[in-house]
């Protein structure tokens, strides 16, 4: 269905959409027209031209969880023998393999370990810090950040002063899925609410943390709570203007408790393309090659989207769930100029450190498998 005129006029005034046109877009929007203005708000915000990724790794410190989320094939119980912490030889050896890639961040999430409080983590980020001093340290969902509270006995407030004073640089927006406590009772059961994560990164970006917000999308949520979804997070954002950048993805329904279909690439590009528009906002919105695959991603960068992502060296959650895709650093380059744009690599921060490493260095080729304890893909 056509756009409607008044909502098409506003996004390209730039001006904010609000609940009902934002929920029209997503219903009824035409999928061309969607992603024309999507880029319309992304030449705005970013006209050079340019397209940015990070290089960096996932490192899944554990995977014994007791949230036992139902679209999560990668958690396991206790006592599990496939259950692990992983140690410092594990961490050095995939810090070690990440520095020599060119990156110097690491994604840093697990489960929520029923053992492990507040003193592990000061532990491990105060050694990481020590014997990689470079390294940035993305990480902990706020969904963790709760959990470490509540095994310690702490406030959040204190939880997050105490893991910055140890070393946390930035804290990624994992655990959000769809900020609606319905939507939550049903596929997390012990997650949190929709309020425990917005006070995680109210109180962050409050003590001066910068983090990433994200949207899983797919499963059993509503057109509608898919917009309060964005709405909640473009609220906090006009209070705080913490928020780095946005990145949604498909719920994955491949050896999950959930099951289901998955979206199409089309559904896929029709809620990035309105993700664009109401988080007006948010600077920086990123495409999911990992659960569409390159080309997708590739055409995500005309459907709103002004970054590509993480190289991802390892990812061991989502791929767990059935998404198998995997891109080295030169492709991620090849489909970022073919799609007409420049590529340049990033800090978490978003800003450019240059082109891409594989461009000036003999790059090593990406482990074959994940180093490590897990026993699970991806």
């Amino acid at each position: 269905m056509p756009i409607a005129e008044s909502t098409r006029k506003k996004v390209l005034a730039g001006e904010r959409v609000s609940r009902e046109e934002a929920v029209a877009l997503l219903r009824d929007g035409e999928l061309l027209e969607l992603g024309a203005l999507a880029d319309a708000v992304r030449q705005r915000l970013h006209p050079e031209g340019v397209v940015t990724y990070i290089i960096d790794r996932n490192i899944n410190y554990t995977n014994v969880c007791t949230a036992q989320c139902a679209f999560c094939a990668f958690y396991r119980d206790l006592p599990s023998a496939d259950g692990y912490v992983l140690g410092k030889a594990q961490l050095a050896q995939k810090i070690e393999e990440t520095l020599e890639l060119g990156g110097s961040q690491i994604l840093l999430q697990g489960g929520l370990h029923p053992d492990l409080g507040i003193e592990f983590y000061e532990e491990m980020f105060r050694w990481m810090k020590s014997s990689y001093p470079s390294l940035w340290i993305h990480g902990l969902s706020p969904a963790e950040v709760k959990h470490i509270a509540k095994v310690s006995r702490l406030t959040t407030e204190e939880t997050v002063r105490r893991l910055i004073a140890a070393g946390l640089d930035s804290i990624p927006g994992g655990g959000a899925e769809i900020l609606s406590d319905r939507v939550r009772d049903i596929i997390g059961i012990h997650k949190g609410s929709t309020e425990d994560w917005l006070e995680v990164m109210e109180v962050a970006h409050g003590l001066g943390l910068r983090t990433t917000a994200t949207m899983m999308f797919g499963h059993v949520e509503t057109l509608e709570e898919r917009v309060d979804h964005l709405l909640h997070l473009r609220d906090l954002q006009d209070r705080t203007h913490g928020f780095t950048a946005f990145i949604a993805w498909t719920f994955q329904p491949e050896n999950t408790a959930l099951a289901g279909d998955e979206l199409t690439s089309f559904q896929y590009l029709r809620t990035l393309a309105v993700s664009r528009i109401v988080l007006d906002n948010f600077p920086s919105v990123q495409a999911s090659w990992v659960t569409q695959g390159g080309k997708i991603g590739q055409l995500s960068l005309r459907f709103g989207a002004n970054d590509f992502g993480s190289l991802m060296i390892e990812e061991n959650v989502v791929s767990a769930a059935g998404a198998h895709f995997r891109l080295t650093e030169a492709e991620i380059a090849r489909n970022i100029q073919a799609a007409g744009f420049v590529p340049k690599r990033r800090t978490m921060h978003y800003q450019i450190v240059g082109d891409p490493y594989c461009w000036t260095h003999p790059t090593p080729a990406l482990p074959a498998e994940p180093a490590g304890a897990t026993s699970v893909a991806g």
